[in-house]
C-alpha cells in the first residue's frame, strides 16, 4: 500500500437492493486509489462476486475476506442466507438474529487486518458495527441505500407524527418538504405502522439508535437529481452526508453489467439479439424486484394488460411465488403463444442494467425499489409506477410529481412485505395498468416531454460520476477527510 492511500472496509448486507450497490460504490472507491476490503457472506460473493473479479482483474485494489451467515445456528433452513429467501416473520427474526450472530468473527478478522482500516462504509443494518469501529478507533460511515426525498419525508413525519391521526385511507400532506406531498397512511413504510411487523420495528428503532455518533452517511443518489432535497435533509441532520451515485455506472461493459446479482436466467446474447430485433424505444420492460408478493392472480392481470397494449415487452418473472398457478395458466390460456415473438418472458434473475441501456427499451414498469428507479432514471426511461411496500411509495412520488417522469398505475396501499405470509388482495386492474403504459409509451406532446425530461436526468447521472462531477468529488473529498485523519492520528499517537 503506498503511504498515501487510505483503507476502506465494505460491509454489505445480505438483500439484493442493500448488497449490488455497495459493491458498486467499492468499486468506485477503489477506481479513486482507496484500498478496498470487502467482507460478504459466502453467498454474497456469489451473486456480486463475478463483477468485483473482473474489478480484481482489471488491476482495481480490492481485497475480499469470507464471513460465515450462520444460518443454521439461528434457527434458519440450511442455505436461507439473504432477505430474499425470507418468506414468514419467524424467518425474519431468526435471519437478525444470524446478523447479530456475525458480530464475533468478522470482529476477528477486522483484529488481523493487514493494514489496518482507515475507515468502516458498512450496511446500516449491521448495528454492531458501532462497537467494532469503537474498539478499533475507526471512523465509520453508514450505508442508506435510501434518496434523500425518502429521508427528508421519514424524518418529517417522526417529528410531526402528521400520520398518526388519520385514518387509513385518508391523505394528509408531510410538512417541511420543498414541494407539495401526499400520502395516506397505507402509502407508508411498516416503521410508521404501528400494527405491522414487531420484528421489523424493533430492527428499524436499532438501527436509529446505532447512527448517532457516526461519522456520516453515504448515499447511492446524485446531488443534481433531487437538489433542494439534498440541501433541505442536510439542514436537519448533524451528520456529514455524501451522495456518491448512481453506484451502477461503475459497470462500463455489458459483461459488467450482465454479471451484476444473481447469475442471469438468460443467456445476455439471446437478450441481445431479441432486443436489437426490436424498433428503438419501443419495448416495455416490466420487473418488480427481487423480493415482490405479487399473487398468481395479479400477475395474470399484468400479463393480460402487457399483452393488451399491443407492444413489444419483457417481462421478468420472480422464481417463486405462484409459480405453479401461472405455469398453468401459460400454458391453458396461451398466452406465450399469442405473445411469441413480440414478448419475451425471463423465469427468475434479468440482466435488468444491460436491458434498460439497451435502445430499443422505451419505458420500464417498475415497483419502484431504489435501485431500479436509478436505473431507470440513468438509462434515461420514462417510468410506469406500481409501488409495492417498504418505501417505494416515497419513490413513486419523487418519480411522478417531482422528477414528472412518470406515471402512477395508481396503486393505493402496500401489499404484503417480503417476510409476510397468506395472499395479498388484488392490487390493480389490469384496465389501470394498460392506460399507464399507454400514456408512458405514447408519443404525444406529453410523452414526448416526459421521454426528454427522462434523458436530461440520464445525462445529468454519467457527469456526476465522471471527472469533476459532483459524485467524482464527493468520493475524492471524503477520501481526503479519511486521508487526513489517518494523518493525524499518526501525528497524536
Amino acid at each position: 500500500m503506498a503511504s498515501n492511500q487510505p483503507h476502506f472496509v465494505f460491509m454489505p448486507f445480505m438483500a439484493q437492493g442493500h448488497l449490488i450497490p455497495l459493491m458498486d460504490i467499492a468499486k468506485l472507491f477503489a477506481e479513486h486509489n482507496a484500498l478496498v476490503t470487502i467482507i460478504a457472506t459466502p453467498s454474497s460473493l456469489v451473486r456480486s462476486g463475478p463483477t468485483i473479479n473482473l474489478a480484481i482483474e482489471s488491476g482495481l485494489p480490492i481485497h475480499i475476506l469470507q464471513v460465515r451467515f450462520p444460518s443454521t445456528e439461528a434457527g434458519l433452513p440450511e442455505g436461507c442466507e439473504s432477505a430474499d429467501t425470507i418468506h414468514s416473520p419467524i424467518l425474519l427474526k431468526n435471519f437478525y438474529t444470524a446478523v447479530a450472530m456475525m458480530q464475533q468473527p468478522v470482529e476477528k478478522l477486522f483484529a488481523e487486518l493487514k493494514p489496518p482500516p482507515n475507515c468502516i462504509i458498512y450496511d446500516r443494518n449491521f448495528t454492531w458495527i458501532v462497537d467494532i469501529a469503537s474498539k478499533f478507533q475507526i471512523p465509520r460511515i453508514s450505508f442508506d441505500g435510501k434518496n434523500c426525498f425518502t429521508l427528508l419525508c421519514s424524518h418529517a413525519l417522526n417529528i410531526s407524527k402528521v400520520h398518526e391521526n388519520v385514518s387509513e385511507t385518508e391523505p394528509f400532506v408531510v410538512p417541511g418538504l420543498p414541494d407539495r406531498i401526499e400520502f395516506t397512511k397505507g402509502q407508508l413504510p411498516s416503521n410508521f405502522n404501528p400494527g405491522n411487523s414487531s420484528t421489523m420495528n424493533e430492527v428499524v428503532q436499532k438501527i436509529l439508535a446505532a447512527e448517532g455518533g457516526g461519522y456520516g452517511v453515504l448515499l447511492n443518489t446524485f446531488e443534481e437529481l433531487e437538489a433542494e432535497y439534498v440541501k433541505t435533509y442536510r439542514k436537519v441532520q448533524d451528520r456529514k452526508i455524501w451522495c456518491v451515485g448512481p453506484a451502477s455506472l461503475c459497470n462500463k461493459e455489458n459483461s459488467d453489467k450482465a454479471k451484476r446479482g444473481n447469475k442471469s436466467s438468460i443467456d445476455e446474447n439471446q437478450c441481445l439479439e431479441w432486443l436489437d430485433s426490436q424498433a428503438p424505444n419501443s419495448v416495455i420492460y416490466a420487473c418488480f424486484g427481487s423480493l415482490n408478493k405479487l399473487t398468481a392472480p395479479q400477475l395474470i392481470e399484468l400479463g393480460s394488460a402487457l399483452e393488451a397494449t399491443n407492444r413489444p415487452f419483457i417481462w421478468v418473472l420472480r422464481g417463486a411465488d405462484g409459480k405453479d398457478e401461472m405455469e398453468k395458466w401459460f400454458l391453458e390460456d396461451g398466452f406465450e403463444e399469442r405473445t411469441r415473438g413480440r414478448g419475451l418472458l425471463i423465469r427468475g434473475w434479468a440482466p435488468q442494467v444491460l436491458i434498460l441501456s439497451h435502445p430499443a427499451v422505451g419505458g420500464f414498469l417498475t415497483h419502484c425499489g431504489w435501485n431500479s428507479t436509478l436505473e431507470g432514471i440513468c438509462a434515461g426511461l420514462p417510468m410506469i409506477t406500481w409501488p409495492l411496500f417498504s418505501e417505494q411509495f416515497f419513490n413513486e412520488k419523487l418519480v411522478v410529481q417531482v422528477l414528472k417522469i412518470g406515471v402512477g398505475v395508481g396503486a393505493k396501499a402496500a401489499g404484503l412485505q417480503f417476510w409476510d405470509e397468506g395472499d395479498s388482495e388484488l392490487l390493480m386492474k389490469r384496465e389501470d395498468i394498460k392506460k399507464a403504459v399507454d400514456m408512458v409509451m405514447d408519443e404525444g406532446e406529453e410523452g414526448q416531454e416526459r421521454r426528454k425530461k427522462s434523458r436530461q436526468l440520464a445525462d445529468m447521472a454519467k457527469k456526476a460520476l465522471e471527472r469533476g462531477g459532483s459524485s467524482y468529488l464527493n468520493i475524492s473529498l471524503l477520501i481526503e477527510d479519511i486521508k487526513q485523519q489517518a494523518t493525524s492520528n499518526l501525528i497524536t499517537a
